[in-house]
């Protein structure tokens, strides 16, 4: 199968995301470590669970809504068990299933570390664009996400998609999303993919 490099305009745009993605990721994951000794990951399963009914969703459901598989929120959700900030439970409209939920102290934590994680999301990307700029970036996105889990017509396979898979051998448990890597636009420069980012976002 031929290759299909990129040309010099995608490549650009490429390498542009990947700096972009690793600067602001980096510059989130340092504010939250420094005030509250967690990771972005963790962050945003207290926010997430902090914005449903209860306080509270199903562990499937949590990993399908922060993308990532669900070995890896397993691991991550044990941690924050161990801190007091959520707990387990089994599901009362399915024993097979366990429900995550945000203790108040978890609630608590996460009212005192917001206002600064939010600052640093402004600071690093929509203080730098305009509204305009703010809706394209929306739209991009949700073109590429709607391209992974498809539009309502048709649904990708149980294995493509990270919260269905089995298992996740080579995800890690640090808590820390995969960082992208440079795609070369010739055979000679390389053809490295990228490594998936944990689809953290979240409304604190």
């Amino acid at each position: 199968m031929t290759t299909r490099w990129l040309t010099p305009e995608e490549q650009r745009a490429w390498r542009a995301y990947v700096a972009g993605y690793l600067l602001l990721e980096d510059a989130i994951d340092r504010q939250l470590q420094q005030e509250a000794g967690m990771p972005h990951l963790y962050y945003s399963i207290l926010a997430n669970l902090s914005e449903t009914p209860e306080r509270r969703l199903r562990m499937t459901d949590l990993a399908e809504q922060l993308k990532i598989t669900r070995s890896r929120l397993t691991y991550a959700v044990a941690r924050l068990e161990k801190d007091g900030l959520v707990r387990r439970e089994e599901c009362r409209w399915d024993k097979r299933g366990t429900v995550a939920v945000l203790t108040d102290e978890g609630h608590a934590i996460l009212e005192n570390i917001a206002p600064g994680h939010v600052e640093t999301v402004r600071a690093g990307l929509f203080d730098r664009l305009t509204p305009e700029q703010v809706g394209q970036l929306e739209q991009i996105f949700t073109q590429v996400v709607q391209g992974f889990q498809g539009d309502g017509d048709s649904e990708a396979g149980p294995e493509e998609l990270p919260w269905r898979r089995r298992s996740s051998p080579c995800s890690g448990t640090s808590g820390t999303s995969g960082a992208p890597e440079t795609t070369g636009t010739s055979g000679a420069s390389g053809a490295s993919g990228a490594s998936g980012a944990s689809g953290a976002s979240e409304t604190a």
